[in-house]
């Protein structure tokens, strides 16, 4: 159990690197981009779309990354209302649910992936990007957020983690 647990955890940091990355190559682009628009005077053709599928791409892929350190957006009122069996049980519920809506959208993703790639669907643009590539990140990242997700309900329920980060002897 902890071999999956920590084998996940490697994968997200990494997924965090890998947004990181695309982060940083859409800013370059972008500055680029730039320069060519304003200082050569020229067209610019595939910069915006680029920028803009990195983007959302990095998003999925670095989803699993966000979780690992509890980044999401987390509204803590109930759990720190709740004893320690509650905030166990709650966070028990909401790992299961959330574990649950990003399989499903990763097996949507897949489909959606799936059919721009056999379709060979392309943008509307001058860029003609394939589509299936941008649309590659949904499956993926949704994917590995699933498995990140799967780390924490056997994390949690194992003792492994506390619920919500909580100490159970902290005072209600």
């Amino acid at each position: 159990m902890d071999r999956f647990i920590a084998t996940v955890a490697a994968i997200s940091r990494l997924c965090g690197v890998a947004a990181a990355a695309l982060i940083l190559l859409a800013v370059g682009i972008i500055c680029e981009m730039v320069f060519v628009r304003y200082a050569l005077n020229q067209q610019t053709i595939w910069q915006t779309e680029f920028v803009t599928y990195s983007l959302i791409f990095a998003t999925f892929i670095g989803s699993p990354y966000v979780l690992l350190h509890h980044g999401h957006v987390n509204v803590d009122l109930l759990p720190l209302h709740l004893g320690p069996r509650g905030r166990f049980w709650l966070a028990l519920a909401a790992a299961v649910v959330s574990f649950a809506f990003a399989l499903l959208l990763a097996v949507l993703g897949y489909f959606w992936w799936d059919e721009a790639w056999s379709k060979g669907w392309q943008s509307d643009t001058v860029w003609r990007a394939r589509l299936w590539i941008p649309y590659l990140g949904m499956p993926i990242g949704m994917g590995l957020l699933s498995l990140q997700y799967l780390a924490e309900i056997f994390a949690l329920a194992t003792g492994r983690a506390l619920p919500f980060g909580l100490d159970p002897g902290e005072p209600r």
